[in-house]
């Protein structure tokens, strides 16, 4: 990744920061999808500065990072983010500096405690029948492998544009939880992996070959 663009968030008293990056982002995933390179696969990537740095857990600035500054250029997001342009400053491409170390973001699935309860009822029901025990024995038995309902990562909340278009009356409203992945050392050409439409690393690459972005 060899340019950047960097769009700094601006709230105010009247609309805070979290509405801003559901809104910017979501504008970006757009962005992406409309410009990807091939399935769920987008040619930029995107970086978060000061991610668990500030107050807010991702900060004010988000970084979008391309191979070639034709790629930053075609994308135009300055133009997918008219709407916000008061509440959002896009800077003009540059090339990365040369001091810049690697990481990599990564999108982490995370269950609600509705899905969760649910899960554990129909597995409850399905050991029942096949051990014998009652229902209650195997709730409490799987009780101790239960995962957790929450997770302490940053997240956007994003509208889902698929479960939209597929059930218009459903709510399509889910939080993006994201990762953050250290690279030691200097990129090494395995750590080179695609980004999806979210501009994170995808979900194809392998734990050695992650889509890594410059931090500085």
């Amino acid at each position: 990744m060899n340019y950047y663009q960097e769009i700094t968030l601006l709230p105010d008293i009247e609309i805070p920061l979290g509405f801003i990056w559901q809104n910017l982002f979501q504008q970006v995933h757009i962005a992406l999808v409309e410009n990807k390179v091939g399935p769920n696969q987008s040619a930029i990537g995107v970086g978060f500065p000061d991610y668990k740095q500030t107050s807010f857990p991702l900060g004010s600035k988000l970084r979008l990072f391309a191979n070639e500054q034709a790629q930053l250029e075609t994308l135009a997001i300055g133009n997918w983010l008219t709407r916000f342009e008061d509440y959002t400053h896009v800077k003009a491409i540059k090339p990365v500096p040369a001091e810049a170390t690697f990481v990599s973001f990564t999108r982490k699935q995370v269950k609600s405690v509705e899905r969760i309860e649910r899960e554990m009822q129909q597995k409850a029901q399905r050991w029942a029948v096949k051990s014998g025990k009652s229902l209650a024995e195997c709730l409490k038995d799987l009780e101790k492998t239960k995962p957790a309902g929450h997770s302490k990562l940053p997240f956007i909340f994003l509208h889902s544009q698929e479960t939209k278009r597929r059930s218009p009356n459903e709510s399509c409203k889910f939080p993006l939880f994201i990762s953050r992945v250290a690279i030691d050392g200097k990129l090494d050409a395995k750590q080179n992996g695609s980004f999806d439409c979210y501009g994170l690393s995808a979900k194809s690459n392998s734990e050695d070959n992650l889509g890594c972005v410059p931090q500085f």
